[in-house]
């Protein structure tokens, strides 16, 4: 892994325009739920759109923070229960099951803008299970050769890990890459889809 994409590939919640950190919206109807997963808890959010934001590691005080943030953006508290969770659970479920390879919940996209986007949507749309993609190469299929640190931090920033497969995107060296939840997360997700070795314990 080079140095400019252990740098860019680093966890961080959007902080752009219309990311969790933005002016709030004037209510807009949303939920969350915890979901007990092989990689830990993950808090899973969304709106009437679609899936809008998965947080790994959600012990309590991170899946406070992250509620807290996504309270603040869009405007109101959650609601008991948005569509879009249970079929966003069902799926990890069965994902983590290793009986789906296709994720079809909708996916809201509100939490990621502009370049992160384009390399996000190009992850999603291009990149299948069990497959891998470079820094580099993710780069060249949004028409941007001279951004794999940028694209590091796209991946940094995704709002929807595990379902936007971020940890599909490994470094040019031959290593995994970073990964905003923790590099043993990333080889348990790469050991599942086939990538890897499964861990012996």
């Amino acid at each position: 892994m080079t140095n400019s994409e252990r740098v860019a590939h680093t966890e961080r919640l959007p902080d752009r325009a219309g990311g969790p950190d933005a002016a709030p919206e004037a209510g807009r109807d949303w939920g969350r739920r915890l979901l007990d997963t092989p990689i830990g808890p993950l808090l899973l959010a969304a709106t009437r759109e679609g899936l809008v934001q998965v947080v790994f590691h959600a012990d309590g005080p991170t899946a406070r923070r992250a509620s807290a943030r996504l309270e603040h953006a869009f405007g109101a508290p959650p609601l008991p229960e948005i569509p879009h969770l249970a079929t966003a659970a069902a799926e990890l479920t069965a994902y983590f099951s290793g009986e789906l390879r296709v994720f079809t919940v909708p996916l809201d996209w509100t939490l990621s803008t502009g370049f992160h986007a384009r390399v996000l949507h190009a992850l999603a749309d291009g990149v299948p299970y069990g497959s891998v993609v470079g820094y580099q190469d993710l780069a060249d299929r949004v028409g941007e050769p001279g951004a794999a640190r940028a694209v590091g931090a796209a991946m940094g920033s995704n709002p929807l890990p595990v379902v936007v497969p971020c940890h599909r995107v490994v470094a040019s060296d031959g290593g995994i890459g970073g990964f905003g939840g923790g590099l043993e997360t990333k080889r348990l997700l790469l050991a599942l889809e086939g990538v890897l070795p499964a861990p012996l314990f």
